[in-house]
């Protein structure tokens, strides 16, 4: 007989976030999920009115979910992950939703080059095809101090790695983003460094955890989430979560991410693990779950720590906050 042992912490999915909660960053300050579905509800539905041809894909979703990866929460309701969102590319505040349906999304190809066998581009539909496609819920916790948690689809990242076949000589994979202010408005705003940057070393990339999303509840990626390709990697606070990849470049050089080519006081390359260590203007020692008014004390590596804290050994004198 096959006998499921949970841990302590886990939860039944039946226990999820109601679909009718639903919220914007003002009620997450203060007033309820139901008063905030209906301010936001209109604009959202909007936003998902304006749509490109067909996804070429959707025949793929839902996926199969990987069970391994469980979650000790209830699943963040998709109304409220689908209207606060960052991507920065589309504005600095987290009501993006609307402005991020200019994004088009076909044609679309992702490159692959540096340090490998053989530098090439292929589009988006070619590559999700040729990927072993599941589902994984995974918890997600901002450097602003909130947290959600995500049914995402895609593929574990060690997947495009075997596919790029580096060489061994590459330590890093650094990821970009498109650029077209034409579409995106805040591109237009010279004073960040774009396009946006973000990178993993090789043992990052590689680990089980690290995976690439092409979808979330059963679908596509809406386009506010970093459609059609993002980063997922759960055990780091905050902005380790590069949207609309269109570049994995393999190097022996450490990358300069987005925030810290922006801010490198505030922002480095490892990013949040430790809630010890504050980021330079606010605790890490909490966190406030979305669609809830529950206060979490935060984990260290959000809780993976089983998966991933080998990554970090001999690196305590890392500015892991940052």
């Amino acid at each position: 007989m096959y006998v499921i042992a949970r841990r302590g912490w886990e939860i039944p999915e039946r226990e999820a976030t109601p679909a009718h909660l639903f919220l914007n960053r003002r009620a997450f300050l203060g007033a309820t999920a139901g008063a905030a579905a209906l301010a936001v509800a209109p604009q959202l539905a909007f936003a998902q009115r304006v749509a490109d041809l067909p996804d070429p894909t959707k025949d793929l979703y839902p996926v199969k979910r990987n069970e391994k990866y469980v979650l000790d929460r209830a699943i963040t309701d998709e109304a409220i992950n689908g209207a606060y969102n960052n991507f920065y590319e589309f504005g600095s505040s987290k009501t993006i939703a609307k402005a991020a349906q200019a994004l088009k999304l076909r044609p679309w190809m992702v490159k692959i080059d540096g340090m490998v066998e053989k530098p090439i581009e292929i589009s988006i539909d070619e590559l999700i095809r040729k990927m072993p496609l599941e589902e994984r819920l995974y918890r997600h916790r901002c450097v602003e101090a909130w947290a959600m948690a995500i049914p995402w689809s895609g593929f574990a990242f060690a997947e495009l790695v075997k596919f790029a076949r580096p060489l061994s000589s590459a330590k890093y994979v650094r990821m970009e983003t498109f650029l077209d202010p034409t579409v995106a408005s805040g591109q237009r705003q010279t004073w960040y460094p774009w396009p946006y940057v973000e990178g993993l070393t090789m043992e990052e990339a590689t680990n089980e955890l690290a995976f690439l999303a092409t979808g979330a509840y059963g679908h596509p990626m809406a386009k506010q989430h970093g459609a059609p390709l993002r980063l997922a990697v759960p055990w780091k606070y905050g902005f380790k979560s590069i949207k609309s990849i269109t570049r994995f470049s393999f190097t022996d050089k450490q990358p300069k991410s987005f925030w810290e080519a922006l801010q490198a006081s505030e922002y480095g390359f490892w990013a949040n693990v430790n809630p010890q260590v504050p980021h330079p203007r606010w605790s890490q020692a909490s966190e406030e779950v979305l669609g809830t008014r529950e206060r979490r004390p935060t984990l260290i590596y959000n809780g993976y720590g089983e998966f991933v804290a080998d990554l970090y050994k001999g690196l305590e004198g890392e500015r892991l906050w940052a």
